[in-house]
């Protein structure tokens, strides 16, 4: 493939991502200066990864603030694919989720899509997405939502009321506009062809089991756009509120291209991986250095395309100055790539011990946020 071409799907993300390109070839909005000083008003403080740009993209948040500035209040939804373990690029909308849930008290539906990867993977069955569902949901409370205020359910165990909303939103969408909206094919099975539906409905929630229209922000990475777009359409013609988007950009891969990925174990770090292994991964990374420490010295790093600095810029240097002196070093050949690994594996050390202690005492909390038919 060529370096300049990129893939984007709900199931795949590969190449050099150009995320100019993906807001124009997605129809979505950049996040403007304005619109950052709308959520600083309200929030006080803007989270980094609005100040650092992770957060670069949305559709109607402007709106989202518009009804919140004169009473409505929003809440928020977002999911999980659960086809392997959580890794650390899962969690970057989920701390940002976070964020907002406690900025703005908002309700949270959180959706577990087992029913999805099992249709999609022929590899998985109904049982292993299950338990992946299960093992997900532990990483998700370890961020530390709200329990009175965050609800997370399975597809295949909240069937009951999840398919009477999605019946509603399948009726206006026809087979041409999935076809479209996700090349669909002859040899497509039919689960996966409903399925839009399934990811549909949690955006009308509230609206419909309260009785009154409820605003909705979604905030999830860029990739999952294609069913929100599906679900705006139809939204009108069921008398509610389009879904409101923000979107962040990818967590990139250990390896060179693409994000990280639950199906190619070396590309990630998972949050039940061992410090040791995450440090091995880490010193097998590919790195914007050169080959050389002579020819490092001399010519410099690049770390635009490097995983271990976009490792600090995301999550692991939240020090705006420090984070600038690291570019500037690795920029200017002062920092060696073995020595930014390095200080990456403390971090990320420190992280996965800390987060894991939480894991663990979450497996007591599971039924505080499970919602249940």
């Amino acid at each position: 493939m060529d370096e300049q071409e990129f893939v984007v799907t709900p199931w795949e993300v590969r190449g050099k991502v150009d995320y100019e390109k993906l807001i124009r070839d997605f129809g979505t909005n950049p996040i403007t200066e304005d619109l950052l000083e709308r959520i600083r008003k309200h929030t006080h403080e803007l989270h980094p990864f609005l100040r650092r740009g992770a957060f670069f993209s949305h559709r109607d948040f402007d709106w989202i603030l518009d009804k919140y500035e004169v009473g409505e209040k929003f809440f928020l939804y977002t999911g999980r694919g659960p086809s392997g373990h959580t890794h650390l690029g899962h969690l970057i909308p989920w701390i940002f989720t976070k964020y907002l849930q406690d900025k703005f008290d908002a309700e949270l539906y959180f959706q577990m899509t087992d029913d999805e990867k099992f249709l999609h993977d022929p590899e998985l069955n109904l049982n292993e997405t299950t338990k992946y569902a299960y093992e997900n949901a532990l990483d998700v409370i370890a961020c530390g939502f709200d329990p009175k205020k965050t609800f997370i359910f399975l597809d295949t165990e909240y069937m009951k009321t999840l398919y009477k909303i999605a019946a509603q939103f399948a009726k206006h969408v026809t087979f041409s506009t999935v076809k479209a909206a996700f090349g669909f094919d002859a040899s497509t099975n039919i689960g996966l062809i409903f399925f839009p539906s399934i990811q549909a409905a949690p955006c009308f929630f509230p609206s419909i089991l309260k009785g009154k229209n409820v605003p909705c922000l979604i905030p999830a990475a860029i990739d999952q756009s294609v069913y929100w777009r599906v679900a705006r359409d139809v939204a009108p013609k069921l008398g509610l509120y389009k879904p409101a988007e923000i979107h962040s950009k990818f967590f990139p891969s250990l390896m060179r291209g693409g994000k990280m990925s639950a199906s190619e174990p070396e590309t990630a770090i998972f949050t039940i991986d061992s410090p040791k292994v995450a440090k091995r991964k880490i010193g097998n990374a590919f790195t914007g250095g050169q080959p050389t420490i002579k020819e490092q010295r001399e010519k410099g790093g690049n770390p635009d395309i490097c995983p271990i600095y976009f490792y600090e810029y995301f999550l692991f240097d939240w020090d705006d100055k420090s984070l600038a002196k690291t570019y500037r070093s690795c920029r200017d050949g002062c920092l060696l790539c073995g020595e930014h690994k390095q200080t990456l594996a403390k971090s990320v050390k420190s992280f996965l011990t800390e987060h894991q202690k939480k894991r663990e005492k979450a497996r007591d909390k599971m039924e505080n946020f499970i919602l249940r038919d």
